[in-house]
């Protein structure tokens, strides 16, 4: 399962570097705008790679699904296809772009970055892995919780064509058809600033998506797999939004809940101790509780690469940003008679409320 932001946007920003100033932004926008191009130089029309001897049996065999998907996507799920994923592009690497997220010691509030176009985002996209954790070191050294995580794909909301990459090209055909819908999602609606609900947007998309084409394709056995599958992720989002709720709590309740790290650094070190003290006794829960649901999936390991890893409030704000709101977005599809065409029009529609507003529905 890919918890660190599997499916990101990334800015659109490189479009409007001439506009800014600064030494620091400047070298963002250009690695980013060497990034962008390096992709389009390096691809390849699928059409060509299918007819080419030389191309791999294993990689035509997935290209001609990324078509079928694309087929259904289009037909089936009514989201705009357009030119998108017609092309190839091996990049050489694992992962297209490399996501900075950052949380405050003793606060859940995540710390965002705007960008034209796209207003606020809650994590910065860098495509050279040591450039993303230099970034991190830096937040690290100013007293934010940090998390870097490698993004396969994103989306680039319909300025450009989005290519097939080599980062997602050979994962099975249940989360690539969750990734490809999840993707095209974006195309169909994004909200300025927004990241949480862009993200369970596109989540639930791709997860209904992703029923619909197995059940088409495999029939009742193949969905009954994914279902057990969802039902795995939404235990484990369970327990990563409660740990995050617990936090949050506790960080307001003690009154850092909405101080900066320089704020926060002010404050006598018998006080910051005893907050190390009662975060650190969250997280440590956290892991006990997966271990005790864990032993409840017949031998499944879903998620145990991500508990490898040290567990912060970075990290957590990952996974509430993404999955916290997929449960009402489903919700919302049913109560539109699982009809997409009418689920889009409500999402539409929440989507030009305030923010605040179109969470507490949404929450509500």
């Amino acid at each position: 399962m890919r918890i660190s932001l599997p499916a990101s946007l990334l800015s659109l920003a490189p479009l409007v570097v001439t506009l800014l100033t600064g030494c620091q932004t400047a070298s963002y926008y250009g690695q980013a705008v060497h990034g962008h191009l390096q992709i389009v130089h390096r691809q390849q029309p699928i059409a060509e790679l299918l007819q080419k001897p030389g191309t791999p049996e294993p990689l035509k065999a997935k290209l001609r699904l990324i078509l079928s998907l694309r087929e259904f996507a289009a037909h089936e799920l009514r989201l705009p296809v357009n030119g998108h994923y017609l092309s190839f592009a091996d990049l050489g690497r694992s992962n297209v772009v490399w996501n900075v997220t950052a949380t405050p010691e003793f606060s859940m509030i995540a710390k965002d970055w705007w960008y034209p176009v796209v207003g606020r985002l809650s994590y910065r996209g860098y495509f050279v892995e040591r450039e993303a954790r230099r970034h991190a070191a830096e937040l690290a050294a100013q007293g934010f919780d940090v998390d870097v995580g490698g993004v396969q794909a994103y989306s680039t909301l319909g300025w450009f064509r989005d290519p097939v990459l080599n980062t997602f090209i050979h994962e099975p055909e249940t989360e690539l058809a969750e990734l490809l819908f999840h993707e095209l999602a974006h195309q169909r609606l994004f909200v300025s600033g927004d990241t949480d609900f862009n993200e369970a947007f596109a989540e639930a998309v791709g997860e209904e998506g992703t029923r619909r084409w197995l059940l088409a394709k495999h029939g009742e056995a193949g969905v009954r797999e994914y279902e057990a599958h969802l039902r795995r992720k939404a235990d484990f989002t369970r327990l990563v939004t409660g740990a995050h709720d617990q936090l949050a709590a506790l960080f307001l309740a003690v009154g850092t809940g909405e101080k900066s790290p320089r704020e926060v650094a002010s404050l006598p070190g018998e006080e910051t101790a005893g907050l190390h003290v009662r975060k650190q006794a969250i997280l440590d829960q956290l892991r006990r509780d997966y271990e005790t649901l864990r032993a409840t999936w017949g031998g499944r390991t879903d998620y145990q690469r991500w508990f490898r890893r040290p567990l912060n409030n970075a990290r957590l704000n990952d996974v509430d940003a993404y999955y916290r709101l997929v449960p009402a977005f489903h919700r919302l599809l049913q109560e539109q008679g699982s009809d997409l065409q009418a689920f889009y029009r409500e999402v539409e529609a929440l989507g030009k409320l305030d923010k605040a507003e179109r969470h507490r529905r949404l929450q509500r």
